[in-house]
Formats: structure tokens, sequence, C-alpha cells
């Protein structure tokens, strides 16, 4: 069965609107339906600042203390100033925390830490422990699984 092709304009608008009004009608009859897939809020990977807001917002949270020189959310950077505590004032730290994919996952934070201490008058580096950046990341990920299982309800 061959297929006529309207020669007179006023036929062939009125082939093309009803071809262009069937077309539609059938891509809007497949949006119909009451049911609709919920979001799931809670979800391990919600990417919408660039990176994990999970462990964006945890890092933010455990690092308010310090000043920042850094918050970069599309590119999941925060950096610290110098931190002096007032209870040991001749020792100084800063962090940096990189947040490496769109998932919460322990591989997906890295934490870095310089320390500097006093000494006559001078600002020195000085070592800093790996357990102290390995428990700076633990703070960070529980806090992030805690904000992530508050967003379940």
């Amino acid at each position: 069965m061959a297929m006529s092709i309207p020669t007179s304009p006023i036929r062939f608008r009125g082939a093309l609107r009803v071809v262009l009004f069937g077309a539609l009608g059938v891509s809007l009859a497949a949006c119909g339906g009451k049911e609709r897939p919920e979001a799931d809020l809670a979800a391990a990977q919600i990417t919408t600042i660039g990176v994990n807001s999970y462990l964006w917002r945890a890092s933010l949270e455990t690092l308010s203390f310090m000043p920042l020189t850094q918050a970069d959310s599309q590119g999941g950077v925060i950096v610290t100033d110098w931190y002096v505590n007032p209870q040991n004032p001749g020792e100084r730290v800063k962090i940096s925390v990189s947040i490496l994919d769109q998932d919460l996952r322990a591989d997906a934070l890295r934490v870095a830490a310089s320390r500097q201490a006093l000494q006559s008058g001078v600002w020195v580096d000085a070592p800093i422990q790996a357990a102290t950046v390995q428990k700076l990341e633990d703070i960070i990920l529980t806090k992030a699984r805690d904000l992530r299982r508050t967003a379940i309800g």
C-alpha cells in the first residue's frame, strides 16, 4: 500500500497536522500515569554541588572552628588557614580536605595536615602523627554517614 503525498498546500498542511498531533499524543500518553517513582533523598550519591554533599557538609562542620582559606564545592577542596589552639599557643595546624568522588565512601576522602611549632619566635615545621589524620578522616566519615541516616529519617 503506497502512501500518497498531498499535492495541494491545504491538504499538505492538514496531513502535517495529523502527523504532528498524532506524534504529540503518543509521546504525551507515555508521560501519563499517577504513580511516579520516589526520589531516594538519602542516596549515597548526592552531587548537586559537584561532590558528595554528605562528605562536603561533614567536612565543613568538622572544620568549622578553623578559619578557611579555600572552599571549592565543585572541585571538592577545603583548605584551612593556620589554627592556633588557645590551650597550646606554641603550636599551629593547617588542614586540607579533598573529596575525590561523588559517592559516600571511605576512599573518596583525603585529609592532609601540617603542623608547626613555635621555637625562639619562629614557626618551624614539626611532624604530625598519622593517627591524627586518620582520626580526622574517621570523624568526617562518621558525620557524613550520620547526615545520610538523618536524611533517610
